[in-house]
């Protein structure tokens, strides 16, 4: 390395000059176009400064990586058409660059304006007129370095990106992707329906709703930025239910929407609701299908009143309801309105819940998600303890509601057994294991065995007959 003293700058230069006037031919540098015409991009980096480089006459090898190709530090950079690197006059010259600076910072090989933006995941970042990026400090939805955590801290459960969170804030994922409001305190003691074993019965150590009900269970829908899992897991279980006391005969997937755009009677629609007031709306209004009234899908930050109820009833006796209005979807003319008798709560011992969900089919379960839950990929769940040591803004929860299916159990590598429920969420198929999730079983892990609902399908022979 040199550096060259301002006494023999011009004969270095000349030399230099001459030398290169020596050289027959024009090679592929001398005919490339110079990279400063507009300006010098990144003029603060350090490149011949941090490689402690500077080259006399001509040294092709003399060179570093510089936005997507190469600047020199040799002198022969120093001419009219310059792919010098952006310190080597101060570094290598000790003279002022010959070319101005492009006001401005750098992103991706990029220079954007003094108040430019990008987004980093969920932080917008902004160019400063110190041509420094000031970004915002939000905690993210999908945290790397809580997946990183996760993985390697042996928890049982695997972490992963689900890219539908991407970009947002850990605080939007608990407004938008939840929405089950907690019940009020009459109604979270309301009497439980206890059910006990029968002399001599062993539940077995795995069950799964699908495989006694092959058909009849349906798949995870994914509720989207609306905060409406107290509809949509209403929702999945009535399906299912109907479907089972039936005995088939009946197979609807049931309408989350009509339940988020009709039922509004102390009901916030994307914004939040309750399970009994669902549970009321089924019993006493009834649903259509999901094809008949599909889920229009609602951003997060649109404005406006919530789309209107598009789906009306009659009382045709005996309690029973028929529909007034044509499917919002055209394209299906069955516009059937299905019921379900009032719900009942199940007693909190897991034992109970595994026999009511054999007998019965699946469940409905209140749960208390935690910021590390969003990025649950596979494996056995419970809530790690890994941002303990953060600030208290990346620890957020909030309450939601998910059918369980089943149950199973898992022998460790340390050879300990570990029970878990299966349940589906309403996250769409893509997240965790095919939209499902498993979770420890037994010790009420995130609340959910401390508020679990049954229903049953009003269903009669006449229902059979007809559907």
């Amino acid at each position: 390395m040199w550096r060259c003293p301002l006494g023999l700058l011009l004969l270095l230069l000349l030399t230099g000059h001459v030398a290169l006037g020596a050289q027959k031919g024009r090679g592929r540098r001398e005919l490339a176009p110079g990279l400063h015409l507009r300006g010098i991009r990144d003029a603060g980096g350090r490149y011949c400064q941090e490689q402690d480089l500077c080259c006399r006459g001509r040294a092709d090898d003399c060179a570093l990586p510089y936005l997507g190709t190469i600047c020199y530090c040799d002198l022969f950079c120093n001419r009219t058409v310059s792919d010098c690197c952006p310190d080597f006059w101060d570094f290598c010259l000790g003279v002022p660059p010959p070319f101005p600076p492009i006001q401005g910072c750098m992103h991706g090989g990029r220079i954007y304006p003094v108040l430019g933006t990008y987004w980093d995941n969920c932080n917008r970042c902004t160019c400063q007129e110190n041509r420094q990026w000031q970004c915002d400090q939000e905690p993210c939805l999908v945290d790397p370095d809580m997946i990183n955590a996760i993985n390697q801290g042996n928890y049982g459960w695997q972490a992963g990106n689900h890219s539908a969170f991407w970009g947002m804030t850990l605080d939007e994922g608990i407004r938008y992707r939840l929405g089950t409001i907690r019940p009020s305190s009459s109604v979270m003691n309301m009497h439980e329906i206890y059910t006990v074993l029968n002399p001599g019965e062993v539940l077995p150590t795995a069950f799964e709703a699908s495989e006694k009900w092959p058909n009849l269970i349906h798949e995870p829908l994914d509720q989207g930025n609306c905060a409406g899992s107290w509809a949509f897991s209403t929702a999945a279980v009535a399906s299912d239910r109907v479907s089972i006391h039936s005995l088939g005969h009946m197979t609807p997937i049931l309408s989350p929407q009509n339940l988020l755009s009709c039922n509004t009677h102390h009901q916030q629609g994307c914004r939040g609701g309750r399970l009994d007031g669902a549970w009321w709306f089924l019993r006493r209004r009834g649903v259509v299908s999901d094809h008949c009234y599909p889920f229009s899908g609602r951003e997060r930050d649109k404005a406006g009143p919530a789309p209107p109820c598009m789906m009306h009833s009659r009382a045709t006796g005996r309690g029973k309801r028929q529909a007034t209005a044509r499917c919002p979807n055209g394209h299906v003319n069955n516009n059937n309105i299905y019921q379900v008798t009032p719900a009942y709560r199940l007693g909190s011992n897991d034992t109970e819940i595994m026999k009511e969900l054999m007998e019965n089919g699946p469940v409905q379960a209140l749960m208390e998600v935690h910021e590390d839950f969003f990025l649950y990929k596979g494996g056995i769940y419970s809530h790690t303890p890994v941002n303990l040591g953060r600030p208290e803004r990346y620890r957020r929860h909030g309450t939601h509601s998910v059918k369980i299916t089943g149950w199973g159990e898992e022998t460790r590598p340390d050879g300990r057994k570990l029970k878990y429920w299966t349940a589906a969420n309403s996250w769409g198929p893509a997240w965790g294991e095919r939209g499902h999730f498993r979770i420890v079983r037994g010790v009420n892990e995130c609340d959910i065995e401390s508020f679990v609902l049954g229903v049953w399908g009003r269903v009669g022979m006449e229902d059979m007959g007809h559907h």
